[in-house]
């Protein structure tokens, strides 16, 4: 697990570097004050008051030097605005002058994220160290810094070398690491009862064969919080094939197992007073001579029958069945992480999750705390009017209603068919990937909706 805690360090006064802000309202009168030395710099390296922006301000010494970098506002700093300075300043020490940098440690430890698994990321420097006088800030920082990591690292792995059974092995590394007990259905048990997704994972060779994994966690009188991630670990669309370019990022079709992961992570880290139950259908979508087909009609474990309109969408069948599981334990709430349509991606773009609750308080709960921890969520709407699109002629539902509208809505309905309306849920349909690199946010895998996700629940639940 990548290891960020040497990154923040508790402020006792020892030698670091300084890092001065300035914003676009203040910087000519900050300019005016500094010594000739500090503008003829400014003026040379074209420093202009926009964000992100920053120049090295020399000393007394040449050894002497210190930053200055450009942020949003001085007085209201954001999870990202000292990213760009983590990823570009020399190795060292640094202390922000006349303030804690506060939540900008987040973007200052995620920033120095590198996923090396196969090629070894060329840095031009060695780990840049952010002080921070709110010691009480650095324990929970670097634990969402390192789940976002995380996430970041399963979903850049490729489909070869995280499939079902590596899946697998990261949950069982997982309770290991925290006490969990782990159970696996494959095979005919999965057969029997969880028809689904072993139906959609069937195809795949038998080291990829499909299972549902679960994790177990906590008091059993704690209050049971269910959280499901669909791990499809590749996507070929079954019979209904993909073309090619839609196929190249299929390894990331297990985003949202890596967001369950990684919030069971920080659930049990934190050591919430929940009785943790993580559910993770983990399948490859795959074609052979016994994949199954457009036209036929699946059991579910919940007795409905669907019937199989479009091979391509997988994830709400896997999701159905691990669904049902969750709700026969009676959990107090459930969460579901999916990147589960295109349509949600169309109307949200990449780097908004659409949110889907059957409770508005949970819904109001996860968009405030999506804002505060600069993890934003749009809420979509569960609208019964086009229930009616997902009738079947010969089953209970259909997978994939025709025509292609509200694509996002439809498939979070299909699995609303599989949740009790009286038991609190609520549904990510994320991206978990970053087509273009922002400060702090590399591209490649991406988790967008976990930490909203986690400070709901500490919330809720407090330790």
């Amino acid at each position: 697990m990548t290891d960020l805690s040497p990154l923040l360090q508790a402020d006792k006064g020892q030698p670091a570097r300084s890092v001065h802000l300035v914003d676009k309202n203040g910087f000519d009168d900050w300019l005016k004050a500094q010594p000739p030395r500090h503008r003829a710099a400014v003026e040379a390296q074209k420093l202009k008051p926009v964000g992100y922006a920053s120049a090295i301000l020399p000393g007394d010494k040449a050894e002497d030097w210190s930053v200055v970098t450009v942020v949003a506002n001085v007085e209201g700093l954001s999870a990202w605005c000292l990213a760009k300075l983590a990823e570009t300043l020399p190795e060292g020490v640094y202390r922000v002058e006349g303030r804690d940098p506060g939540v900008a440690t987040l973007g200052w430890l995620t920033a120095q994220y590198a996923f090396e698994a196969y090629k070894k990321v060329e840095k031009p420097t060695g780990p840049r160290v952010l002080l921070t006088t709110d010691v009480a800030r650095i324990e929970e920082t670097v634990r969402i810094a390192e789940a976002t990591a995380l996430v970041r690292d399963l979903v850049n792995t490729p489909a070869a070398d995280m499939g079902p059974a590596d899946l697998q092995a990261k949950a069982e590394n997982l309770a290991k690491a925290h006490g969990a007990e782990v159970t696996v259905t494959k095979s005919g048990d999965l057969e029997s009862g969880y028809p689904m997704i072993h139906a959609v994972g069937m195809a795949a060779e038998k080291k990829n064969a499909p299972r549902l994994i679960e994790l177990i966690w906590g008091h059993p009188k704690h209050p049971r919080v269910a959280i499901v991630g669909k791990g499809v670990c590749f996507d070929s669309g079954g019979l209904d094939i993909k073309p090619s370019a839609g196929m190249r990022l299929m390894k990331k079709d297990m985003g949202g197992a890596a967001h369950a992961l990684a919030l069971a992570q920080l659930v049990m880290e934190q050591r919430l007073p929940v009785r943790l139950h993580l559910l993770i259908p983990a399948v490859e979508n795959a074609i052979a001579g016994n994949a199954f087909r457009p036209g036929d009609v699946l059991k579910s474990r919940k007795g409905l029958t669907v019937e199989v309109t479009n091979t391509d969408a997988e994830g709400r069948l896997v999701l159905g069945d691990a669904l049902a599981k969750a709700v026969e334990e009676k959990p107090a709430l459930i969460l579901d992480f999916a990147t589960l349509t295109g349509a949600a991606r169309v109307a949200l773009g990449p780097d908004l999750p659409a949110l889907f609750a059957n409770d508005d308080a949970l819904a109001e709960a996860l968009l405030a705390a999506g804002v505060a921890e600069s993890d934003p969520l749009w809420r979509m709407p569960l609208w019964a009017g086009y229930a009616d699109m997902l009738k079947s002629d010969i089953a209970d539902l259909n997978n994939s209603p025709d025509g292609g509208f509200a694509g996002a809505v439809t498939a979070a309905l299909f699995l609303d068919k599989f949740v009790p309306r009286d038991m609190p849920w609520a549904h990510f349909d994320t991206f978990a990937w970053r087509p273009a690199a922002k400060p702090g946010r590399p591209k490649g895998g991406e988790a967008l909706g976990l930490r909203a996700a986690w400070a709901m629940l500490k919330a809720r639940y407090p330790a």
